[in-house]
């Protein structure tokens, strides 16, 4: 069988599973972290939720009622997602493209 072939991860994928890992858990949170658009975040997100590296859940709706607001989707790094966050900032430092200060 041939070897799985997954696409290298983006600086904005990169600075995405970043904030996750530093326990940034909401969407609009990742957006304030990150200083990316949501036009960028949640697309990100989703892909790396399909790519199993994020799983998400959506908080109880007695919350959100409550508080007459829309539910929030809460995101959670996975293990793969540990290794692929590691994986991507050691490739971008060895190519001296990543300050892991910011990432």
């Amino acid at each position: 069988m041939a070897p799985s072939r997954t696409r290298p991860l983006s600086p904005s994928t990169v600075s995405v599973l970043r904030a996750l890992a530093d326990g940034v858990t909401y969407g609009f949170d990742v957006m304030d972290a990150t200083s990316l658009a949501s036009g960028t975040v949640y697309p990100i997100l989703a892909r790396v939720e399909r790519r199993k590296l994020v799983v998400a859940s959506w908080e109880d709706p007695a919350t959100h009622r409550d508080t007459g607001r829309p539910a929030r989707k809460y995101y959670r790094l996975t293990e793969s997602g540990r290794v692929a966050l590691d994986d991507a900032m050691a490739r971008y430092r060895a190519l001296g493209t990543l300050d892991p200060e910011r990432a």
